[in-house]
């Protein structure tokens, strides 16, 4: 029987990020001068179970590095070296080299082989500089067995080929189900001819005849149980007795992590087991919330469907609301427990696409300390609200955004260590993300201790670009000056910054999320950027409003009120189009009919209706005839189905079956030529 193991490569490179990234999490983490020997465990599994499934797979290169880097890591953990920063910069290069090669078999893209052979021979020099006399070798984690002994006479301690090229080993498994027991047969079968044995302690032994190294063999059985608990030992070929069988691995105290969810065997493809990994005392007991992977497609799918029953629910109340509630009385109470089942369905569907921060998160805490050594700077990096959650969609799309900013914080905000020595301050400055929920959106802030911004500097180099500025500019306008395209205060192009193309994008990849950004600084103490997204962008709260025969959708989340006004608060200014008095403060009016060039009902401000509208920090009053109502919309793409339109980010299906647009608020602010500015005060 063959078996295409090309169907299980995804599961192996999803697993393989996983562990990489987990490696480098807790590589970060460790204390030089005292490491934690269970974090120094975890670091350790991780190459193992990398090099376990890429030997599976036949990716020798991956295999080639993971082994070397296993060798040194064991050595470490078992006390016979100590660990120094120069292992660390060691380790954090070869999960590096591994994304690379990940990458190469996974993409097809190109990978250097200077730089895997440099790593290589690094971490063996590393290994070399601490290595133990000639005549006490440091024994290999996978290929080691125990010596022959008294008892075993026949045992071998490396494999000893019989006349036909084949090895033989004798193959103790731990407590397993019968149902393990069976795959593994069927599994190592395929390596050559396997004899079982029934131990008296309940377990199993097998005996192996194969041509096959030791390797493959750990590799396969990783897929059904942790390596740690495999015992395998080499027989002469002659002969019947075994070596005492000691681990192939010893079993370490394992650092908790999140278990990943590997290929099933494919004798029992009713059951995954995690390769290379050992159940934590936690997840055992809670084997019920342990997760399944399941493809992003699936998802979307999933959530497309339940928008479509939100749109049919909408159908549904606008057809039932014209009958008689006494009549009709069951029929009612029926469709409005339709409704609410269909809103808790929505929600929990919705919740599937959430995921934690820590996905963004954790990539930083490498790039901080790589770019503060770069720049000869000391950062703490501190993270806040990690598991707060945020739609899939939106946390692939903040991850440049966010590189930017904690770029600029170490370049720009924290101060170099004789700097801030001079200034009171500790050497090392503190650099914190945090994300939390604030009602229907999510804040994300990227704080530093550092210097702040300079607003004399920010002043005059606008000036000097041609921006329109002026002294009377408050401090939160002048700061906004920093996402101008081009605008950059770097007195010196580096490869970190100074070339002005990073915080204009920032703002506008922001604003395509539907969300805003704020800065708040104080010269010498630090600056916070502040940006707030909408949870989702699959499904909104939206007010309908409506303009001649058309409804348009205003999210929610933008409108502050609406009113009708007077005609006395209904001004001319000169160069700036009408503007309405609201507490004392006029506001730019927008005609909603002027931008779509539609045919209105009330084209004057005081007969129709105006909605204020706010977004990144300016108002505006939006003229329409009349308000339609409150209701929860399913947002399609218009982009995809149509043409990308000024003015509108999506569309959506009212309940009578008509499409409706809605309305992209922050364009519409920033597009109109009516929009000043500032406010007008009188």
């Amino acid at each position: 029987m063959t078996i295409d193991m090309s169907q299980f490569y995804q599961v192996f490179f999803d697993e393989a990020d996983e562990l990489l990234a987990e490696k480098e999490k807790l590589l970060l983490a460790l204390d030089v001068s005292a490491p934690d020997p269970e974090e120094l465990n975890a670091i350790f599994r991780t190459a193992h179970s990398i090099k376990g499934g890429a030997a599976t797979f036949g990716f020798s290169d991956i295999t080639d590095v993971t082994h070397i880097l296993e060798n040194l890591l064991d050595r470490i953990r078992k006390g016979e070296m100590a660990l120094t920063g120069e292992h660390v910069d060691a380790f954090l290069s070869a999960k590096d080299i591994l994304d690379m090669l990940m990458a190469g078999h996974r993409h097809g893209s190109a990978v250097d082989q200077e730089a895997v052979a440099a790593i290589c021979a690094r971490l063996k020099a590393l290994s070399d500089g601490g290595a133990c006399p000639a005549s006490d070798p440091s024994p290999d984690p996978v290929a080691d067995v125990p010596e022959a002994t008294a008892s075993s006479p026949q045992a071998s301690a490396e494999p000893v080929a019989d006349a036909e090229g084949n090895f033989h080993y004798r193959i103790e498994l731990p407590q397993v189900s019968a149902r393990d027991v069976e795959a593994l047969a069927t599994e190592l079968g395929l390596l050559g001819t396997i004899d079982r044995e029934a131990l008296p302690d309940g377990r199993t032994a097998f005996t192996l005849v194969t041509n096959e190294g030791r390797d493959n063999i750990v590799a396969i059985c990783s897929f059904v149980l942790d390596p740690d608990d495999l015992k395998i030992g080499c027989l002469m070929p002659a002969g019947t007795a075994a070596v005492e069988p000691d681990p192939v691995v010893a079993a370490p105290a394992v650092a908790e992590q999140p278990a990943p969810v590997a290929a099933p065997v494919a004798a029992a493809p009713a059951e995954q087991k995690n390769w290379g990994r050992r159940a934590t005392d936690k997840e055992v007991g809670n084997a019920e919330s342990s997760s399944i992977r399941v493809g992003v497609e699936k998802v979307d799918q999933l959530i497309n469907l339940v928008g479509e029953l939100v749109i049919t629910q909408a159908m549904i109340d606008q057809r039932i609301g014209a009958l008689d509630p006494i009549i009709h009385e069951r029929l009612l109470n029926s469709a409005s427990q339709l409704a609410r089942n269909t809103r808790d369905l929505q929600e929990a569907v919705m919740s599937i696409r959430m995921m934690p921060m820590d996905y963004v998160f954790s990539r930083f805490p490498r790039m901080v300390r790589d770019l503060a050594g770069k720049l000869g700077k000391k950062v703490e990096f501190v993270t806040r609200g990690a598991a707060t959650e945020l739609d899939k969609g939106l946390i692939e799309r903040i991850v440049d955004p966010l590189n930017h900013l904690v770029r600029n914080s170490v370049d720009h905000g924290i101060e170099m260590p004789e700097q801030r020595r001079a200034n009171g301050k500790q050497e090392a400055g503190t650099l914190t993300l945090s994300a939390a929920h604030q009602g229907g959106n999510i804040v994300i802030e990227v704080s530093d201790d550092g210097g702040g911004l300079n607003r004399d500097k920010i002043l005059a180099k606008a000036r000097q670009q041609g921006l329109p500025v002026s002294d009377t500019m408050s401090d939160g306008e002048i700061w906004q000056l920093i996402f101008a395209p081009g605008f950059s205060t770097a007195e010196v192009v580096t490869d970190v910054s100074g070339r002005g193309v990073g915080m204009d994008v920032v703002k506008r990849n922001i604003a395509a999320m539907g969300g805003n950004v704020e800065i708040f600084s104080i010269p010498g103490s630090g600056t916070t950027i502040a940006i707030s997204l909408p949870l989702t962008l699959a499904i909104l709260d939206g007010m309908s409003v409506k303009v001649g025969d058309e409804i348009y959708i205003l999210p929610l989340g933008y409108v502050v009120e609406s009113l009708q006004p007077a005609p006395v608060d209904v001004k001319e200014i000169a160069g700036q189009g009408k503007v309405v008095k609201m507490r004392e403060e006029y506001l730019p009016l927008i005609p909603l009919y002027q931008i779509f060039d539609i045919e209105p009902r009330f084209a004057d401000p005081s007969q129709g209706i105006l909605v204020i509208l706010e977004s990144e920090g300016k108002k505006a009053a939006l003229l329409v005839d009349s308000l339609v109502g409150q209701q929860q919309v399913v947002v399609k793409n218009l982009e995809s189905n149509f043409r990308k339109v000024a003015g509108i980010s999506g569309a959506t299906i009212l309940g009578d079956g008509g499409v409706s647009l809605i309305l992209d608020v922050s364009a519409l602010l920033r597009s109109s030529r009516q929009l000043s500015a500032d406010p007008v005060f009188f």
